[in-house]
């Protein structure tokens, strides 16, 4: 059996392509939109990619199962779990196979069982694989997609949260203590093998190692701990994230069907030629403080990309890209993972030229003392776990993901102190105010944090 795992960092997205050697098939398991890095290890390796397969309907991600089958001719194995809201509409197209609990089936000599395993959505399942080619005759490990990860467990909330389906978070929870009561009778040998790691939204707390072992995590996981249903509910509903608004666009495109990517070229435009698109500029904050084209949105090319394009870009407007032409490609890609397509152009930063807009930084004791003066308004973009555990007194809490929608409660005639947890966020919401004619602007440096460290007064509500 061949085994190889594919780490997305902007979406903390785990993938894995399992290959047969005797027979030279391969699967793919919870396949990202960009299926090139499977098709390269796939050549080098000498397989022929005939499926692929997903746990679930994702909220998180764009999948790739169809560009698979479409272009490839890959089968599809896909859950018939969970009600009819939640049934693949596209799979019709391609030579595919519904699943459900206790469904087997088989890539070469590599077999797998389906275990229904909802809670965090109706239709999740996992995968059993078992290495009959190598003459083993029981599971080695468990793709556990959202349900499962290392340190948690998936979220229940985001069908009511993103999709707007009421009443489905406490349901969810109740699922998936059944979910876990059912493989925690599995064999503490197996291994774990997730949809994503440390950084993603589908969970409170996941854990940065890539996998783990059954075992492991019925020992050390929290979810695991709690053998009281009520209580178990209460903690897996309690602090879980703001979930971004992409998620619901993600989920209803990953049931119809995505678009299948248009590999076309990104014409270099000028800022002219930009018309009603949003002008995103990619550069690091700094560089954008310290020159920027006016109306322009800053949104750092980093590991937080997609999530705030997601976030703060619609699927209705035209995109045009500030970035290093080398860099460009990289940018889209990040973009199509979540069915961000439209962009329409890119300027080379180095193009910039006219007079550009500026916006400066203070220390957390700049802050402080610009706070005596009651002309200031001070905002606070981060999460409302974060504003809980303590924040500056006198802040307005506005999430940063929330905060065009929230405009009307900043005040025009003050002058605004934008911060965060470290500065980064804030940076992007200074870009936002800012192009709204919020021209008075400063972001904290260092954040909350830096507040804290200089031992200035914080609030707890």
């Amino acid at each position: 059996m061949y085994f190889k795992s594919f780490f997305d960092d902007q979406l903390a997205h785990m993938s894995y392509l399992i290959g047969c050697q005797r027979t030279g098939e391969a699967i793919i398991i919870d396949p990202a939109r960009n299926i090139h890095p499977y098709l390269d290890i796939a050549k080098k390796e000498g397989f022929n990619i005939s499926a692929a397969t997903e746990t679930h309907i994702h909220a998180d991600y764009l999948s790739g199962a169809r560009e698979l089958a479409h272009h490839h001719g890959a089968k599809l194995y896909v859950s018939d779990e969970g009600d009819k809201d939640w049934k693949y509409q596209y799979v019709d197209q391609y030579e595919h196979e519904l699943l459900t609990e206790g469904s087997t089936f088989n890539i070469g000599n590599i077999y797998f069982e389906v275990i229904h395993t909802p809670g965090h959505t109706p239709e999740s399942i996992s995968f059993l694989l078992t290495d009959k080619g190598g003459g083993a005759n029981e599971p080695m490990g468990i793709f556990t997609g959202d349900f499962l990860f290392v340190g948690d467990v998936g979220r229940p909330d985001l069908l009511e949260k993103a999709a707007g389906i009421k009443d489905t978070s406490e349901s969810g929870a109740r699922q998936m203590f059944e979910s876990l009561r059912k493989v925690e009778k599995l064999s503490d040998f197996l291994q774990v093998w997730p949809a994503h790691g440390a950084g993603s939204a589908c969970g409170k707390s996941l854990g940065a190692v890539p996998m783990s072992t059954l075992g492991y995590e019925k020992k050390f996981n929290w979810a695991f701990q709690i053998n009281e249903e009520e209580k178990f509910v209460e903690e897996l509903l309690s602090g879980q994230p703001e979930p971004p608004k992409y998620f619901a666009e993600m989920k209803k495109l990953n049931k119809v069907g995505p678009e299948l990517l248009r590999r076309e070229e990104t014409p270099e435009v000028s800022f002219s030629d930009a018309n009603n698109a949003a002008v995103i500029d990619t550069r690091p904050a700094d560089e954008f403080a310290e020159g920027h084209a006016e109306g322009t949105i800053n949104i750092p090319y980093n590991k937080s990309f997609t999530n705030w394009a997601g976030w703060l870009l619609s699927y209705e407007q035209d995109i045009v890209l500030i970035a290093d032409p080398e860099k460009l490609p990289d940018v889209k890609k990040s973009l199509q993972s979540i069915g961000l397509d439209q962009v329409t152009g890119y300027i080379d930063p180095k193009e910039l030229g006219g007079k550009l807009e500026e916006y400066k930084t203070v220390t957390a004791t700049e802050a402080k003392e610009l706070m005596e003066d009651e002309n200031y308004f001070v905002i606070d973009v981060r999460n409302q776990s974060e504003w809980d555990s303590g924040h500056i007194p006198g802040a307005h809490h506005l999430m940063l993901g929330s905060l065009t929608e929230n405009l009307d409660k900043v005040p025009k005639d003050k002058k605004i102190i934008a911060h965060c947890q470290s500065g980064a966020r804030s940076a992007i919401g200074t870009s936002l105010l800012l192009k709204n004619g919020y021209k008075d602007v400063v972001n904290l440096e260092g954040g909350y944090s830096a507040w804290e460290e200089e031992g200035l007064p914080v609030k707890k509500d």
